[in-house]
């Protein structure tokens, strides 16, 4: 049980290591934030963003990474 804590305590480090890079050197990732069904509402100075696909789209990736590496 405690070794496979600590394998998924790792790869989610890595997973937090790898988004911070992005976030970082500011890389590009094309379409993540302007998928359809993305919410975005702008009136005058207010801006409401509701990333919902992305998300979704992001928990499919992350499930699948972990799918493949946990086995």
């Amino acid at each position: 049980m405690l070794h496979y804590l600590g394998r998924m305590l790792l790869i989610l480090g890595l997973v937090f290591i790898a988004i911070g890079l992005i976030l970082m050197l500011k890389i590009n990732i094309p379409l993540l934030g302007k998928l359809p069904g993305d919410i975005y509402i702008r009136k005058g100075n207010f801006i409401f963003y509701l990333p919902l696909t992305s998300c979704i789209f992001i928990s499919i990736v992350v499930t699948l990474i972990l799918r493949v590496f946990g086995k």
